[in-house]
């Protein structure tokens, strides 16, 4: 056998709802091979500090041999209400619990005013340059999800500045700072036509962790309606039922060096819902875990 060390393997898991049902929530699911959990709040705490929630979650993760990916805090982190200020407030307890988890990733929105992303960058820079700063000293390292929610353009939005390469330049240049990086997946880019794949390699050191969403576009209806038309021409979809072939997403992951995580974003295929929720996350984990293959096998000797 190889001396040399151990390849980490790229862990397949799903987004976990972090409030007071967590471990009722993880309990159920483990047994269908999930290898990482990425605990995700709302605007705030919902009463469940991450503190405690570590507490109650990792003594059942760490038994199964499986990692938290990352903590996150999706709300509205540049608007100036008290709604906006709880939410700063909570991801900076974020960033002081994400050891208690055994991550170094903090995620979520970079929050929006209503203006186009060049007119953001300015208020982008006043909120997040400290928050950066401090979760440097700490070893964090901070994910902003390149969602383009409803309502998120380049010229205008209402959550988050994120959106695509020409937002995440603007972002980067403002404070350029090597632990503010990417919670990507390549069905935001697919719905503004952009090909995901080629950014693996562009953005490879900005890429710190994936979730595991994907995207149908029918071209047809495309061709004939266009974006803005009221007829529907795409679908958020989970892994394995959309058009991305993710062995060769994890092939580019891998020829960049990726050692994160794949985390499943359910909730959102238009198909796999309500009660086939978990039987499209699971089908999706074992679609994600054969193009990665399986287990790491090694060499012989």
């Amino acid at each position: 056998m190889s001396n040399s060390t151990p390849i980490k393997n790229i862990r397949i898991g799903t987004l976990a709802p972090a409030g007071t049902n967590s471990v009722s929530y993880i309990e159920e699911i483990i047994p269908y091979g999930f290898e990482s959990f990425a605990f995700s709040y709302s605007e705030n705490f919902n009463g469940v500090d991450p503190e405690q929630l570590a507490e109650q979650v990792m003594p059942v993760v760490k038994k199964h041999d499986i990692e938290v990916s990352t903590i996150s805090v999706y709300g509205d982190m540049l608007g100036d209400t008290e709604e906006a200020e709880e939410t700063r407030r909570s991801f900076k307890r974020a960033i002081d619990c994400a050891k208690y988890f055994e991550t170094d990733i903090v995620s979520g929105f970079t929050g929006r005013l209503p203006k186009s992303v060049p007119d953001c960058i300015e208020r982008f820079k006043e909120v997040w340059t400290p928050l950066a700063e401090y979760a440097k000293d700490k070893g964090i390292r901070i994910a902003f999800e390149n969602c383009m929610a409803d309502g998120d353009w380049y010229n205008g939005g209402k959550y988050n500045l994120a959106i695509n390469p020409d937002a995440w330049e603007l972002m980067f240049d403002a404070i350029p700072m090597d632990n503010l990086g990417l919670q990507w997946e390549p069905c935001h880019q697919m719905v503004q036509g952009i090909d995901p794949i080629p950014q693996i390699r562009e953005w490879a050191k900005r890429i710190f962790h994936i979730h595991g969403k994907d995207a149908t576009i029918r071209k047809d209806i495309l061709a004939k309606h266009g974006f803005m038309s009221p007829v529907k021409s795409m679908w958020h979809r989970t892994p394995g039922f959309g058009d991305s072939n993710w062995t060769d997403i994890i092939s580019e992951l891998r020829m960049i060096n990726y050692n994160g995580n794949i985390d499943i974003e359910g909730w959102h295929d238009p198909v796999y819902c309500g009660d086939l929720e978990m039987t499209g996350q699971v089908a999706a984990l074992n679609y994600l875990k054969r193009c990665r293959g399986e287990n790491i096998v090694p060499n012989p000797a």
